[in-house]
């Protein structure tokens, strides 16, 4: 438990050692207690003994029961036994008896209220900031444990009135006691009758039993926020059957079930009186009769519209001109104000030291002040502060700023002075971690501030000097009015520098966006220009086959050339250490050589792969045929040329060049001041070895990419000697026809 209470952040835990450094005893703080002592008007601001009757009424309600060091013993409160679930919300609810009268009765909610629950059941709910539904079902677990009672006024006719919530320990306290039979244990009472009812009438309440259909729909008798309550609202009205329910509107009558005249009061007319007139279907009857027939139908007329819905278009237009439906919406608007801070901890813990500006706040604002609440939170955690350690932080903020206004009492506009100067960070300096002089992140004084603080001091005392010295005999006053329009004159040409400076930096700020925009807009150029070459590309007819829109060359022939290009480099990295690079038609020889011995290798693999394949699909496919083919081509070079290029290392490792560069490298190893003592020693020519092998190897690869570049130079300039055939006029390698077996 002690954990908890001090990760909330709402209670300081401090444990009282003994003389063995052991832990006797815990000396607890509630923090909204104590920071309140000091704040004018503040509600939990109680002297000493309210601070005790306080404590005797918690005891009272809801304390566990405790022996004391001198015998006595505190018994258990009211609810204090209760465990298991719903227990501590059971306990909230009996916080009430602080506002308890003696007789026990308690103070309930005004407004309007969910009327199928009452008002006791909303009074608990607004408490525990819950729905009506949930407060019902508390106030029924502390009356079915005698608790609370719900008491039944009775009237001089015997029908029972709103009800009262009574706490009957109370009531006891104060030698009152409550009668049991006003407290209403199951809802309203049955209604007794004061006749006996033949078998066949109706009972109180029951609608008698018929055959047919009513001739006239019931409209509603009132409008459901003006029941007083819903255990007692059927026993406030005379029962009767539902066949002869009125027809007109509450607003044209007076509200009786028995109405027959008109509004003016008048006798009734004849009953023909409507009946001699012309009817229009359109408009209805001309005449004028009694309330219940003026603008209904008469006998064997059709209705247009039932009373119901005339009924609801007036409530409509009623509440469209601002008539009394707009006052509920605005109650409703009023019932989602929150009495309780916001569930959020961290939330509870940051606005606790304005919980009272909270209550005085509207639905609207409350949710404005949780958001900007969160903003400032999530800017304390950007500026470097631990999240943990935010909330706190402007909880403090909060109480310094409360201070400094005197109090919450001297608030006058909780919302105005909450967002705009009790939640904003006041920076004193330009540091964003400034918060009226103090480091948001260290706690301690702003060094920036104090910077300038002694720059302004500085500048004072250098003024103060030049006054003394240029003006030597002014009086105290002329030499202050002197130094207070030099300091005012330093302060406008510091404002100005400021102005410039700050336009300077809008106009870099804009040559940065030009130049950002300039630059996206030529990106995208780029891109569109590539997009479309791309387009352009991919319609090209292949340069092989001449298959349309191949991007100029297709998927099998562009296998093709690339296995020539590698047969290519294969037939180099082979002539680079076989052949003398001075002797051209060595160096053919060689080339040829590769290439017959790769085509070989290729042949193999195409063989392999065409008596592995479906002839049937092989025939069906050719051009699939055809690229497979290629592609094994090309898949046989890419595994045989590292084969190639690791053979010319290890030729070229053999070299002269190589070896000179091995003994070269073995002699600087040998010789190094950490051999000089013993260089034939094992850890000597192992390194020396180790050395002479990397440097062998380094040697290798250098004369393997020089005689390469020196081939390729060669080979470009034969090639701009002799004019090349056109691609599609050169004769295919042998490779390229192979077929599968059987075609």
């Amino acid at each position: 438990m002690v954990p908890v209470l001090r990760r909330s952040g709402v209670v300081s835990i401090d444990t009282a050692e003994g003389d063995y450094g052991q832990d006797v005893g815990l000396k607890c703080k509630v923090l909204p207690l104590w920071a309140a002592q000091d704040v004018l008007g503040h509600r939990l601001n109680l002297s000493k003994k309210e601070y005790a009757t306080l404590w005797r009424r918690l005891e009272a309600v809801m304390g566990p029961g405790w022996a004391h060091r001198d015998g006595s013993v505190t018994p258990a409160g009211l609810i204090g036994m209760r465990t298991g679930r719903g227990a501590a919300t059971d306990r909230l609810p009996l916080l009430l008896v602080l506002e308890a009268r003696e007789s026990g009765r308690l103070r309930l909610c005004g407004g309007a209220v969910d009327t199928r629950r009452g008002r006791a059941a909303a009074t608990v709910a607004r408490l525990l900031g819950c729905s009506a539904a949930a407060g019902e079902r508390v106030l029924e677990r502390l009356e079915d444990q005698g608790l609370v009672l719900r008491v039944r006024l009775r009237t001089g006719s015997g029908l029972s009135n709103r009800s009262r919530l009574v706490v009957p320990a109370v009531a006891a306290a104060h030698g009152r006691t409550v009668a049991a039979d006003d407290a209403l244990q199951d809802g309203a009472e049955a209604l007794e009758p004061g006749f006996s009812d033949p078998d066949v009438t109706a009972g109180p309440g029951e609608a008698p039993g018929t055959d047919t259909d009513p001739q006239v729909s019931g409209v509603p008798v009132a409008d459901a926020t003006v029941v007083a309550d819903s255990d007692v609202a059927a026993a406030l009205h005379t029962d009767h059957p539902p066949v002869v329910s009125r027809s007109g509107s509450d607003e044209l009558s007076g509200g009786f079930s028995v109405e027959g005249r008109g509004v003016d009061g008048r006798r009734p007319d004849r009953a023909c009186v409507r009946e001699d007139q012309a009817v229009d279907r359109e408009t209805g009857a001309a005449g004028t009769g009694s309330s219940v027939a003026e603008g209904g139908p008469l006998r064997g007329e059709q209705p247009k519209e039932s009373p119901v819905d005339e009924w609801a278009a007036q409530r409509a237009a009623g509440a469209g001109a601002g008539g009394r439906p707009k006052a509920a919406v605005w109650e409703t608007a009023q019932q989602q104000r929150r009495v309780g801070l916001p569930a959020d901890l961290r939330l509870r813990v940051a606005l606790g030291p304005v919980s009272w500006l909270w209550e005085r706040l509207s639905g609207w604002q409350q949710d404005q002040v949780e958001a900007a609440a969160k903003a400032e939170l999530m800017r304390l955690t950007d500026v470097g502060v631990a999240s943990e350690g935010a909330p706190r932080l402007l909880a403090d903020r909060l109480t310094d700023r409360l201070r400094e206004t005197g109090g919450e009492a001297l608030v006058t506009t909780p919302y105005g002075w909450l967002i705009r100067r009790g939640l904003p960070q006041r920076q004193t300096c330009s540091h964003r971690k400034c918060d009226d002089g103090v480091r948001l992140d260290t706690g301690e004084e702003c060094e920036n501030c104090g910077n300038v603080i002694h720059l302004r001091r500085a500048l004072r005392a250098r003024t103060c000097a030049e006054v003394d010295r240029e003006l030597p005999g002014l009086t105290d006053g002329e030499r202050q009015c002197v130094l207070e329009e030099r300091l005012r004159e330093h302060a406008a040409v510091e404002a100005e520098d400021f102005v410039w400076r700050r336009e300077r930096a809008r106009e870099q700020q804009a040559r940065r966006d030009a130049a950002r925009a300039a630059a996206a807009e030529w990106a995208e150029a780029e891109r569109a220009a590539v997009a479309a070459a791309d387009t352009v590309r991919q319609a090209l007819l292949c340069e092989g086959c001449g298959q349309p829109r191949a991007g100029g060359l297709c998927e099998t022939y562009g296998y093709r050339r690339r296995t020539e290009t590698l047969i290519a480099e294969a037939g180099l990295v082979a002539a680079a250490w076989a052949a003398d690079l001075t002797d051209a038609a060595a160096v053919a020889a060689v080339r040829a050589a590769v290439r017959a011995c790769l085509e070989a290798a290729i042949r193999m693999a195409q063989d392999d792969f065409l008596r592995a394949a479906d002839p049937d699909g092989l025939a069906e496919n050719p051009d699939a045929t055809e690229s497979a083919l290629a592609f094994t081509a090309l898949h046989t070079l890419e595994q045989s040329l590292p084969e190639y290029h690791s053979s010319a290392l290890d030729q070229l490792g053999r070299t002269p060049e190589a070896d000179a560069e091995a003994r070269r490298a073995y002699k600087t190893e040998q010789g190094r001041r950490w051999y000089r003592h013993n260089p034939h020693g094992a850890d000597a020519v192992t390194v020396a070895t180790k050395a002479a092998h990397t440097a062998r190897e380094r040697a290798a690869e250098y004369l393997l990419a020089a005689r390469l570049k020196q081939l390729r130079e060669q080979a470009a300039a034969r090639t701009e000697q002799a004019t090349a055939a056109p691609w599609t006029e050169r004769s295919p390698p042998a490779w390229w026809t192979a077929t599968p077996p059987g075609r």
